[in-house]
Formats: C-alpha cells, structure tokens, sequence
C-alpha cells in the first residue's frame, strides 16, 4: 500500500488534451469510459449533458442510463485495501453554469440504515450514513472544498487548507436532494460554478476524492485507495485524491454578491448604568463579496451585526491561564484556515487546546470581556495567485466608553507558499492600532513552516515577534513539532517558547514565559483474533514546562489505554502524575486562594464513549485523584445526544467537580442543554440553555434560522441571563428579542 501511495505521488506527468495542465496518474479514460486506474492512481472523467439535471433525489434522466458509473469504491477501515461491501455509483456530470455530482448507494439491508442529522452542518452528519466528496479545483493537490450528505438530506460543507486546516462554516450556494429505492439511497447535488474558483475558462483539471460510509457496519470506503490511519479524515489528503478531467468551464465565474441586512431588536439590561428595559432600536448593513480573479476574492462589510450567532458553550476553569473560545461569526469564518499559523488548530473541538499561540484570533476584534464591540466597515482579500495563498483583512472598530475602549483599527496579513508535495512556508503581520497593554500600537510578525513527508510525518515550524511600546521582555514565540501519525504506531515530538513579553494583541496566548518539551507515543494494533474489538490504543507522554528563569513550572507523565469497539464504542482508561508550580497567589474559585508554591498530582480517569450513530450517545468520564493540596472528583457527561427522530433531538452536557482542599472545599456544577428541532434542511429551531455555578448564572439561547431561499435567511433570537446568586434569584440581567432578515442578490 505505501509503495503503492508513493508511486501514485512520483508518477509520471501527462498532459489532457486542450487543459494546458499536467496531470499525475494514469491518462484520461477514453470516451465512453469514465474511470482508470493504475500503479499510479486513479482518474475519472466528467461528462457534458445537453440539459439541466432536475434535482429531485430520483434518477430518471436519461444520461444515468447513457453514462456509466464511477463505481468499485475501497475500504481503509476495517479492511484497508479490500472492495467495499456495499455498492456505489458515482456520475460527474457539468452543463454550461452547473457541476453535477450523483450517487447511488446499494444497500443490502435498507432497514439497518443509520440516518438522524438534518441540520446543515453539524458534525453528527458524519456519523449517519452518509455520501462525501471534495473537489481541488486549482488542482493543487493540497487545498479543497468537502461536501457531504447524510441519507436524509442533512449537508455540511468545509474548505481544506493545506490538507489540515478545516473550515466548516463555509457555505457555499448549491442545491442538494436525496431519495430512496428499493435497494438503497440516492443523492443528486448541483454546484453552481459561480460557488467554485478555479484556474479560468475552458478544460479543466481538477482533484476529486468520493467516500461512502456504511455507518451501520461501522465502514468508509473511498473512491482511491486510503490507509485505514486516514480514518473519515482521507478528504483533507488531497494529495491523494483522483485527478478530474472533462469539465469544460464557463468563460468567467467572477461572482458579485450583494447580501443586504435590516435588524431590530426589544432589549433589557437590569446590570447597565442607566437600566435599559424593553429598549427597541433597530439597524442595517451591507456585505458585499467580489471575485477580483478566478483565485482571488475581495469581501466587504459596512456596519456589520452578529446578532444571530449561536451562544458560546460554558467552560468551567480550574487553571491560571486563559480559556479559548471558537469564533462563530460568519464573516471571520470564511476562508479561517488562510490565516492559520504555524499549524495552531483554531477550529473544531481542538481548538486553543494546547500552550501554542494563535498569532490571529478573530475574536479579539469585536469582542471585549465577552461583550460585543461595535464594527464600523471592514474588508479581506483571500484566495490563491499560483503557488501562493494570500490573505489580506482590515477592520475598524468603533470607540466603546462603557468598555473604555477606544477606536481601533485591526490589520492582518498572510502570505503562503506551497513547495514540494505537501509543505509550504509562510509570512504573517497583525496589527492593531490602539494597544491594550500601552498607549501606542501593537505589531506581530512572524515565519512558519509546514512540511509533509510520506503520507504520515508533518513537522510545524514557526517563530514569530511582537512590539508592544513599555512592555519589555522576550518578546519571541519560537516551535519544532514532528508529528508521525500512522496506524499503528504514532510519535509526537515538540519543542516551545513563548516569552515573557510576548504580546499579540490580535492573537491568543494561553501561557506566557514558558519554555516547553513534550514527547508522545502510541502503538495501535488491530487485532484479528477478537472480532469485536477494532483496534487497542496505547499511548505514553511527558511534558516538562519551566519558565525563562530554568524554575520548573509544570511537570507532567501520562499512560492511556483505550479499546475502540468494532461498533465503535470506545472503553477509555488513564493515568497522569503531575507536578505544577504557582508563582503567585492563585484564585482557583468557591472563595478559595491557593497559596505560592508547588503541588505534585496523582490521579486517574475511565471513560465509556457511545458511539455516535446510536439514537443515544454520550462521552461518560470519572476521575479523581490529589489536586493541589488536596483532592479532587470530576464525573463528566459531553457531547449527550438523544435523537428522538431525524428532525428533533437533545444534546445534554453535564460537568462536576467535587474539590477539596486544606484551604477550603467547594463544588462546581455546569449543565446545560441543546434542543433542536429541524423542519427541513434549510429550516431550524434550537434552544441551548446553560447553568454555570462559578459564575452563579443561568442562560438561554433560543435561535430560529429558516434559508428561504439558498444564501438568504431569516433569523429570530431570544437571549436572556439570570443572576442565581443574588438574594432575588433568580434575578433578570438582560433579555433580548431579535429579528434579523438578509437577503443574497448574485450578479
């Protein structure tokens, strides 16, 4: 197999007639044949109809019966290497102003289908039985754009940077339906071409990779052979997709988008100095989205609102340092992984998980002490010129006195180049004018690097420097990560600095004067022999913090076990002894301070993850061990799923600790509850309600998204806080009503 993928990677070059454009892999299939495979991979061909394709989720036009099918699908998990157990069939059709991508998925046992996620984008879509494709439209055999369906018409859809960076809230305007036959399912989608960028007009080569998951019999399949370590990931590899041939593009799919909104709102602040109660005031803006060229696009917004963005989800804290939150605002999350950094993982649930800085963190402009801050106008410029990905964003925030902020204007810049296969080096600049720690500005710039070996090693580099005036220290960030990531053995090793006086004020930096080592290992067999057990998972780490003075700060050796289930239910088992310093007096929370000194850890945890194609599903974790100078008992419920039907389910969470300590005991509870109930792909309500004891409140979000038509929605928001822990509990602190309508004009 690796020889195999290493071939595929080193093949010779060939050139399809009339593209202009080199190609690896074998030639293009000669007409009628779609599809052809060799030692050096695979490429399939696409296919002009003379009429539109109706999008119905039924195949009844006759280029289904006059084209063959893209079919012979291989697994990477539970078999690597071996034929899909279930059948697909594939059509890639294009007309002059769409891309057609058509599958028909055979089932053996149609009854046995998984099928619960209707929302667009959730990430439970990927644990139904679900259809999944990408294109790499520059072929540049790194980047691409993901799409997929779950078998009852639920969508998510992603941009891949660099074959790691995932950004899925990008939306892109298409149109998707699914059906049913007697032997399976059926998916027909139609992309516009003015949704896609690519080279220019005319033969196009492009990157294609398709996957099939049988969630039922716990398989994925794809349509180029994968190794089972690539897992539901293979997508992101772009260097290892098919090559796409025979789409003939239109002369220009430069697009100019229009997206107007109007706003009002009902609100009350009890906590504010005067009281605002049952306020109604109302608003409107502008975003305006150009394609300068075929890879580039500029967007602009003037007087932008995020009022309709979904609540941010409760974190408890019993550290020293900083809690990162993920951006979910619509305008700072197209094209993020551009602006991604020195392989720092800014979206999904890793995200702000480890010591690396981000050097721009979209939630510095904004927002302040999680309050918002007014924006005036601002615009971005991203796309790709050549081998270079650019990314270009001013934004100017107006002056808050409540906040005592004053107006500020924000700069980032990013420039990338891709080398070799599978690596690229970059530059980075963030600015922003008015500094929070000084009264001048405040600049960061930085290099990186990410460089992709084989299939399986990527080593990150980075080093970067920030100026911030009357802020003196080692103001430098510098990292070497190697990361080996098969199936059966993995190894990660990392070396960190971040000075003292570090600084980026358009970033996030969870932990200052630190230098730190870290080194992780993991042997992963599959056993043969024990049919219901997948694979054995062990893994050994250390990590060894001091700051810049040589003090040991943080001293940490780990073991975990885990058993993944041929269900894919997960038994989870570890054990961690630790070392941590506090240099100063620390505030842990119940009214307990901890004093100066340092504190040795012993504990353990067990685990029991439900696989989440059940109709129930949770991450249930116990752990309890010494805690500083005493002890400490966490019981954890995350990521709670309850699917009463397709369209309505719950999402409980449920958090607590039970501290003890020789300077006091305290608990902390933190519940909350996601309901959603979704009416049609493009229509939703849900309601997230969150209670958070270390901060005595309760919330609730309840959010009503409908797109009536496709990039044009209509929003209605009910927000409210209360106080638990004042005498009148619980007492009102805000509540707002919002109704938010925008409307997307295409030219």
């Amino acid at each position: 197999m690796l020889l195999w993928l290493a071939a595929a990677s080193l093949a010779t070059a060939q050139t399809p007639a009339g593209s202009g454009q080199t190609l690896f892999g074998p030639p293009p299939p000669a007409p009628p044949a779609v599809i052809a495979r060799d030692d050096t991979g695979v490429t399939v061909r696409a296919v002009r109809v003379q009429a539109p394709l109706r999008i119905d989720g039924v195949l009844d036009e006759a280029a289904f019966s006059e084209v063959a099918a893209i079919s012979d699908f291989i697994q990477n998990d539970p078999n690597e290497g071996a034929p899909a157990t279930e059948r697909t069939e594939v059509w890639l059709l294009f007309d002059d102003e769409h891309v057609y991508v058509v599958a028909r998925c055979w089932e053996t046992r149609p009854d046995l289908r998984i099928a619960n996620e209707m929302r667009r984008d959730n990430i439970r879509i990927v644990r139904d039985d679900n259809f999944a494709w990408s294109f790499d439209p520059f072929y540049s055999r790194r980047n691409g754009m993901l799409f997929e369906v779950s078998a009852v018409g639920g969508r998510l859809d992603a941009e891949l940077t660099n074959e790691s960076q995932v950004n899925t809230d990008w939306n892109p305007v298409y149109d998707v339906s699914v059906g049913e036959f007697d032997g399976g399912w059926v998916m027909e989608a139609a992309i516009p071409f003015k949704s896609l960028r690519y080279r220019g007009a005319g033969p196009q080569v492009w990157g294609f990779q398709a996957r099939r998951v049988n969630r039922w019999k716990n398989e994925s399949s794809y349509l180029t052979p994968l190794s089972a370590a690539q897992g539901l990931r293979g997508h992101f590899r772009m260097s290892l997709a098919a090559t796409l041939v025979g789409i003939e593009a239109p002369a220009s799919s430069h697009v100019f988008e229009v997206k107007p909104y109007v706003i009002g709102d009902l609100g009350t602040a009890v906590v504010v100095s005067p009281p605002r109660r049952n306020e109604l005031s109302g608003d409107a803006g502008l975003d305006v989205k150009l394609g300068v060229t075929q890879g580039l696009t500029a967007d602009f917004t003037v007087n932008p609102d995020f009022a309709q963005v979904e609540a941010d989800e409760q974190q408890i804290n019993l550290t020293r340092f900083s809690l990162f939150f993920p951006e979910k605002r619509e305008f700072f999350l197209e094209n993020q992984g551009t602006f991604g950094f020195g392989g720092a993982v800014t979206s999904g649930r890793l995200a702000g998980g480890t010591d690396m800085p981000v050097l721009f963190y979209s939630r510095s402009i904004g927002l302040s002490a999680g309050q918002e801050v007014p924006l005036r106008a601002g615009g971005r410029l991203t796309g790709r010129v050549g081998a270079f990905t650019l990314g270009a964003l001013n934004i100017q925030a107006d002056d808050d006195t409540d906040a005592g902020l004053a107006a500020t204007n924000f700069t980032v810049l990013r420039l990338r180049r891709d080398i070799l296969r599978r690596s690229s080096i970059g530059a980075m600049f963030t600015g922003r004018s008015d500094s929070v720690r000084s009264d001048g500005s405040n600049e960061a710039y930085g290099l990186d690097g990410t460089f992709g070996f084989y299939d399986d090693l990527t080593i990150n580099t980075h080093w970067a420097q920030t100026r911030t005036e009357n802020f003196d220290g080692d103001d430098t960030s510098y990292r070497a990560q190697l990361d080996y990531a098969g199936d059966h053995y993995g190894l990660q090793l990392e070396h960190l600095l971040v000075g003292d006086a570090f600084n980026p004020e358009v970033g996030f930096v969870r932990r200052r004067d630190m230098r730190r080592s870290f080194v992780e290992s993991r042997f992963s067999p599959r056993p043969s022999s024990i049919g219901w057990v997948r694979r054995f998972v062990w893994t050994g780490s250390l990590a060894y913090v001091e700051n810049l003075s040589g003090v040991v700060e943080t001293r940490e050796i780990s073991a975990g076990f885990t058993i993944e289930l041929e269900n894919s239910d997960q038994l989870i088992l570890s054990g961690t002894r630790a070392y941590e310093f506090l240099p100063q007096l620390f505030a842990i929370g119940g009214g307990v301070t901890l004093p100066v000194g340092g504190y040795d850890f012993d504990f353990g945890s067990i685990g029991y993850n439900f696989g989440q194609q059940r109709w129930y599903s949770a991450n249930l974790m116990v752990e309890h061990g010494t805690f500083f100078s005493g002890h400490k008992t966490t019981l954890a419920v995350g990521r709670g799923r309850v699917s009463l039907t397709n369209q309505f389910s719950v999402e409980p969470t449920y958090s607590l600790n039970w501290i003890e300590l020789a300077e006091g005991q305290f608990t902390t509870h933190l519940t909350g509850a996601r309901t959603t109930y979704t009416m049609t792909p493009r229509m939703f309500a849900s309601a997230l309600v969150q209670y958070n004891s270390t901060i005595e409140a309760v919330s609730a979000n309840i959010r009503f998204r409908w797109e009536y038509s496709p990039g044009s929605e209509l929003f209605v928001v009910f927000n409210e806080d209360r106080d638990t822990g004042s005498l009148r509990f619980p007492r009102l602190t805000s509540r707002t009503f919002i109704v938010k309508f925008n409307s997307l004009l295409r030219f």
